[in-house]
């Protein structure tokens, strides 16, 4: 298991200069964080650290290699509870990153449903959420088994944040080989779950993980917000049992890269001490 950085280390930089933070942190691995369809001013201007998903992959993968790094992952978060619109990341997106990570040769890519956006969403049942979820990853689940990528599910929503969602997603696909899940140890203990029994009931279907750790300020916050971007604390100094995580895991014969997701340098750096320290290579 080897631990490396996600791409948004510095506010308005490009996605090159990202990659150059992380590997002169000491990292070797990073994902491809932030993206969209089309063009971007703000990327073609330098100071959006994202990357299209209708550019010519080798040229990514060209990018990463200069500066010495390995691609693990391709993010693809999507408003999936929230009906269709071309101005939401959404299924369609998922297919390009499965597409861009086929080119690529990355296995994983990952994806959630978020919070709903709308009053619409907002309504929705248990089940219906269930449904529109998994109608909008059924294509992509199958896109993604044909070109040889499995895509993971992310705790970053009230169904993923919970374990009874995360079954209910999966199950409603027909539980295919290539869905499995991203333990964001972060956000699956701020929706009201507790990660360590996360690890246990989904050993087998987590595929890559999202350390985070969180005070004990963010106490009164759970259950009412299913997700946040990264931790303002190392790795060992909140009150998520990162080890007991680890020590679950660490036989796992799926994970190969997990991803910190921690701001500011010294915090990284101690994040990443704190993983070595259990056993996690860097």
């Amino acid at each position: 298991m080897k631990v490396g950085c996600f791409a948004l280390i510095d506010p308005f930089q490009t996605f090159e200069h990202q990659l150059n933070r992380i590997h002169k942190l000491g990292f070797h691995f990073a994902d491809v964080t932030d993206n969209f369809s089309g063009g971007s001013l703000g990327r073609d201007g330098g100071f959006h650290a994202a990357v299209s998903l209708d550019e010519n992959p080798m040229d990514i993968l060209r990018t990463f290699t200069k500066i010495g790094l390995t691609p693990t992952s391709v993010c693809a978060h999507a408003r999936l509870l929230d009906p269709s619109s071309p101005g939401r990341y959404g299924n369609t997106e998922i297919m390009k990153a499965v597409r861009l990570a086929s080119d690529m040769k990355i296995k994983h890519v990952i994806t959630t449903e978020h919070e709903p956006s709308t009053e619409w969403a907002k309504k929705l049942s248990f089940e219906q959420k269930v449904l529109v979820t998994a109608e909008k990853l059924y294509e992509p689940v199958r896109l993604a088994s044909d070109l040889g990528v499995s895509i993971l599910l992310e705790n970053h929503g009230p169904l993923t944040d919970s374990i009874k969602g995360m079954y209910a997603i999966i199950e409603a696909l027909d539980s295919p080989q290539n869905l499995g899940v991203c333990l964001d140890t972060g956000n699956s203990w701020l929706g009201g779950s507790d990660p360590v029994e996360f690890a246990k009931r989904f050993k087998d279907k987590i595929g890559h993980i999202h350390w985070k750790d969180l005070s004990q300020e963010w106490e009164y916050k759970r259950g009412s917000i299913f997700g946040c971007g990264f931790s303002t604390i190392a790795l060992g100094e909140g009150v998520i049992d990162i080890a007991s995580v680890f020590d679950i895991l660490k036989s796992s014969k799926i994970i190969k890269y997990t991803t910190l997701e921690v701001a500011g340098d010294n915090n990284l750096i101690k994040s990443s001490n704190y993983l070595i320290s259990l056993g996690v290579e860097q």
